[in-house]
């Protein structure tokens, strides 16, 4: 029971890597290269997952180091979202995450699963646009950016 419960400690530290990065950055690279919508969102939707996992393994990280076979148990969740057999990663993020950008409203678009004409005829404004037209444009485009020169914000007096 020794030598078995050994080598399940470390599987995490041998194969972590490789399922979590290589694997899931290879498959993408494929997904990009053909014409599928259906792998691109199925690895878009696992790169979304992973980092909500890391995030809330950096915040919760005090926590989770007393969880003895947490890495086990993460590296068993993340094998079922990479897995092509089981679609994890779209399963979760169709039922879980999706509901919850819908509610805070964070999708600006009316359909989230497509590219709205507004923002490609943006771009194809900025591409043809002068130098002088790109600043502007920018400008509009980011309504975080800085006041030009000559407008007043709140700040100042």
């Amino acid at each position: 029971m020794g030598k078995l419960w050994t080598i399940l400690s470390h599987l995490y530290s041998l194969s972590g890597p490789i399922v979590t990065l290589l694997y899931p950055s290879y498959a993408s690279v494929q997904a990009m290269e053909s014409s599928s919508k259906l792998q691109d969102e199925q690895w878009l939707a696992y790169w979304i997952l992973y980092s909500l996992i890391t995030l809330m393994e950096m915040v919760l990280h005090s926590l989770i180091c007393w969880i003895p076979i947490w890495y086990e148990l993460k590296l068993l969740f993340i094998v079922w979202l990479v897995l092509p057999n089981f679609r994890g990663a779209a399963f979760i993020y169709n039922k879980f995450v999706r509901e919850q950008v819908k509610k805070y409203a964070i999708l600006a678009a009316s359909d989230p699963g497509s590219v709205s004409n507004n923002d490609c005829a943006y771009e194809d404004k900025v591409i043809s646009a002068s130098p002088k037209e790109k600043k502007k444009l920018r400008g509009d485009y980011f309504p975080w950016s800085f006041p030009r020169s000559g407008e007043r914000t709140a700040l100042r007096s």
